[in-house]
């Protein structure tokens, strides 16, 4: 199930979210409009609902969050932007990557 919100999850919405895989949700998040899109298989699919409500490239990232051991991380095949400076599928930039940190911590205040 994915849920896009601008605001933070509630821990109902987070039980929903971990349905895919257990204690690890994958997230995207659009880091000027500060809105995420959680609870997908893949980040594609994410970013494409992320795109559809008229969200930049750009401006979106992917990652997830580890319920368990409570960590945020910033992998995903979204991120592979060599044109944006990021040749991983890590977020590289300090200062991108505390902005994805801060409102992953935001969406998911409930749990983590």
């Amino acid at each position: 199930m994915i849920i896009i919100k601008s605001e933070p999850y509630l821990r109902e919405e987070i039980e929903k979210l971990k349905e895919q895989f257990d204690v690890y949700v994958k997230t995207v998040i659009d880091v000027e409009k500060k809105v995420c899109s959680a609870g997908m298989g893949r980040h594609y699919e994410g970013e494409e609902i992320l795109i559809k409500q008229g969200s930049k490239q750009n401006d979106i990232w992917g990652g997830g969050v580890d319920l368990e051991t409570k960590t945020v991380d910033f992998n995903s095949f979204i991120n592979i932007r060599p044109n944006q400076s990021n040749p991983s599928n890590e977020i590289l930039d300090p200062v991108l990557r505390k902005k994805y940190e801060d409102l992953t911590r935001y969406f998911f205040k409930e749990v983590l």
